[in-house]
């Protein structure tokens, strides 16, 4: 199973185009001459069709499906699309009026800009930490961006299903674009860069994105969201906000110990023994520990230069009631030693501000997520 992990910020991939043509001018069919790589795999898949056009084959029912992806095209962080939508439909006008050369152009303009609108789509966000082999970006060519184009039964559904994404991405997708039509094409630059980060998808059908801005875990199978929680995220600050990473579970664990950081035994242990004394590890499971793993009396310890970072001790808590992992640990691969845990404090998933970890996620529902 995937797993992802939505946070920060992070920037759109921006492609630029010249101006639109008009009536007077004379369309040229894009070429490789500037030898560029997608050029030259528009050629040569005309090549393999003996020039055959592929958006206006029939009706032109694929063509107007794409135009209207390409108006909305920002938001997928093509910011070219919508000036080649009016050089396709300035195309389209005069192939209308008895053109030949224009119904041409205007299927070519077409498949070049469905191979940048796929690229867009499947450019990784900035900021993104792919933590794990299986979860690295799959970007297709553009050979191969058209030769699935060609085979695909409806051309029409296949743009369509393509350009949804995925359904969470799809539904934030709807809700910037009637915003944007709503307000003279303006957008809160935080839109795009949510948009920026949902789009990166796993290649597998079956995945868990979490989304730390709405506190709220997903889980998707086979393109819809099969269920979802609420979740408990780092909070707001650099030190403890929930990072951006992409990695795979591989297992859960039940009943586990919580291996507290260091960074926490510093800031909250030792300062919570400093102040309550020794009763506080033992009315909470604590075990102390050396760094080598071997068990250490608490009362031996500097909790003083513990707290100042001068002295490191391990620390961990034994499974039960009171385990801050609650009754499932589900790890996967990272650098930040983040993971998804059931929480023994419910009450906390009725706040609207759910902010409140040190980087790790809390479930809801841990279980309903295991099985």
């Amino acid at each position: 199973m995937k797993f992802r992990i939505l946070a920060g910020v992070a920037c759109a991939a921006l492609m630029g185009l010249g101006s639109p043509v008009t009536a007077a001018t004379s369309p040229e069919l894009p070429s490789a001459t500037n030898n560029d790589p997608a050029a030259r795999a528009v050629d040569a898949f005309y090549a393999s069709r003996h020039g055959a056009v592929l958006w206006l084959a029939g009706n032109d029912a694929a063509a107007r499906e794409l135009i209207g992806v390409l108006q909305r095209a920002p938001l997928d962080g093509m910011a070219a699309g919508p000036a080649i939508a009016a050089q396709a439909q300035a195309l389209l006008a005069r192939a209308q009026g008895g053109e030949a050369f224009a119904r041409a152009a205007a299927d070519r303009l077409l498949s070049s800009a469905w191979v940048q609108y796929v690229e867009a789509l499947q450019t990784p966000p900035g900021g993104m930490t792919y933590a794990d082999k299986w979860v690295m970006p799959r970007r297709d060519s553009a050979a191969a961006i058209l030769a699935r184009t060609g085979a695909a039964p409806s051309l029409a559904a296949h743009v369509r299903s393509v350009s949804a994404v995925n359904p969470l991405y799809a539904q934030l997708r709807d809700a910037a674009w009637t915003s944007m039509q709503a307000n003279g094409g303006q957008l809160d630059p935080r839109v795009l860069a949510s948009l920026d980060r949902a789009r990166d998808v796993p290649p597998q059908d079956r995945y868990v994105m979490v989304d730390t801005a709405g506190a709220r875990l997903y889980m998707i199978e086979a393109g819809r969201v099969v269920d979802s929680m609420k979740v408990i995220v780092g909070k707001s600050d650099p030190a403890t906000q929930t990072p951006m990473i992409a990695s795979t579970i591989y297992y859960a664990t039940l009943n586990p110990y919580w291996h507290v950081s260091a960074g926490m035994v510093r800031s909250i242990i030792a300062r919570n023994v400093l102040d309550q004394g020794l009763g506080y590890l033992n009315s909470r499971g604590y075990q102390v520990m050396t760094a080598e793993g071997a068990m250490l009396d608490p009362a031996r310890v500097d909790w003083h230069a513990v707290a100042a970072g001068r002295e490191m001790v391990r620390v961990r808590q034994l499974p039960g009631p009171a385990n801050s992992m609650g009754q499932i640990k589900i790890p996967f691969p990272n650098g930040s030693d983040l993971y998804l845990h059931d929480t023994p404090n419910k009450g906390l998933f009725a706040q609207d501000d759910r902010t409140l970890s040190h980087g790790c996620i809390r479930l809801e529902d841990a279980q309903r997520l295991g099985r």
